[in-house]
């Protein structure tokens, strides 16, 4: 009985994948009849997955029936497959037009992708609908921040003690738990006593230990990556022990350091799409640079450089020359490995840049090891991240 139910139960799942139709050997041929509510699911597949091939489904212009198929994927699919379905709606069925009117985002599962396609409309979107998306897009950016702040504020405020402690203390600058805890091996039992040989201070304080640069390719291959670099960029902006500045680009420069105590509108005051001119930009945020031996200069970029590019290649070693850390990013999302132009990312490499894609789990540590000066393709290394090769 039990063999018979598992055999079932594969079957249903095979006719809910491959959709029916004469040639799948498992409809009512096969033996196997869907109830109301397999038969309700398979209709919401057939709309996206059959709509190409002209068998059935399609959403069409209509805005009810798109309101009613997105409400229908929420009541038969988790959030996780919510979101790729309608991702794949997106791309498949050419939907852009649903994100326009905010009874359709009403009813949109919010995720990075969807805020993504979001900025790439917001200079078309109409006046009722921006309202609607901009509550969207708080909701995810409220849900990035409560998974992200914590790791990044304890990553880089560890870092930074761990690289300021001061070995030469005066007496008021002991820190004596961690004196104590560093010379326990000097115990003297005659004395009852330790013998600190090694004294550990607190760090002297300044306004800010290091600067921190987040330079952000704005094209339209880098969406999700703004989305992450926008949030990090305000929590970086929070910590008063770092001074951060955030500038995205295209083909145009846009300094978002003013706008980083809130997150939603930095990320309005992105523009996604258009061209790319890396050099232009790296020219800015050089601009902006005071103290190069103190400066973390982070370029998020697939590195196609639409601009000139042996100039670009040019002011990336002068930034190197003059005591910059640079680290590139050829994508700070959960989208897997990108496309990416290889000749640059080879000529960074032979500079001592490596460039790799991060995800955002792994964005706190990657920070936290600029900030110690460590050796970033050793760490990327150790991390098993694949960088770029010379």
């Amino acid at each position: 009985m039990a063999e018979s139910q598992n055999s079932s139960e594969r079957n249903r799942r095979w006719r809910l994948i491959l959709g029916g139709g004469e040639a799948d050997g498992i409809g009512a041929e096969g033996g196997l009849t869907l109830d109301s509510q397999d038969t309700a699911m398979d209709q919401t597949l057939a709309t996206l997955y059959e709509a190409q091939d002209k068998r059935s489904g399609g959403l069409g212009g209509s805005s009810p029936k798109v309101a009613r198929w997105l409400g229908d994927i929420r009541s038969y699919f988790p959030s996780s497959i919510v979101r790729v379905m309608q991702q794949d709606a997106l791309e498949r069925l050419n939907l852009q037009q649903m994100l326009l009117e905010p009874e359709m985002l009403a009813a949109v599962e919010p995720d990075v992708h969807l805020v993504a396609n979001l900025l790439s409309l917001s200079q078309v979107m109409p006046s009722k609908t921006k309202e609607t998306a901009r509550l969207v897009v708080q909701r995810v950016v409220e849900d990035l921040l409560h998974q992200l702040s914590n790791p990044m504020q304890q990553a880089v405020q560890g870092s930074l003690n761990r690289s300021i402690r001061n070995r030469r203390p005066r007496h008021h600058e002991i820190d004596w738990h961690r004196t104590i805890r560093a010379n326990l091996r000097h115990y003297q039992p005659e004395y009852r006593t330790i013998i600190p040989e090694t004294r550990i201070g607190f760090g002297r304080k300044r306004s800010a230990l290091r600067d921190i640069v987040l330079c952000v390719d704005q094209s339209g291959s880098m969406a999700t990556s703004v989305v992450y670099a926008s949030i990090f960029a305000a929590v970086l902006a929070s910590l008063p022990a770092v001074k951060t500045q955030l500038v995205v680009f295209d083909t145009a420069i846009v300094d978002l350091t003013d706008l980083l105590q809130d997150p939603v509108d930095v990320l309005f005051g992105t523009q996604l799409g258009g061209g790319t001119d890396i050099n232009r930009a790296l020219s800015y945020c050089q601009g902006l640079i005071r103290k190069p031996e103190e400066t973390i200069l982070v370029l998020i970029s697939d590195l196609y450089e639409g601009g000139n590019r042996e100039a670009m290649l040019k002011r990336v070693a002068s930034l190197v020359n003059s005591g910059v850390q640079m680290v590139t990013l050829l994508a700070l999302s959960d989208d897997g490995a990108p496309y990416f132009d290889h000749s640059n990312a080879a000529k960074f490499a032979s500079l001592g840049i490596p460039a790799f894609a991060c995800t955002p789990d792994k964005f706190a540590d990657l920070m936290a090891a600029a900030i110690q000066r460590q050796d970033i393709g050793q760490w990327a290394a150790k991390e098993e991240i694949v960088t770029a090769s010379q």
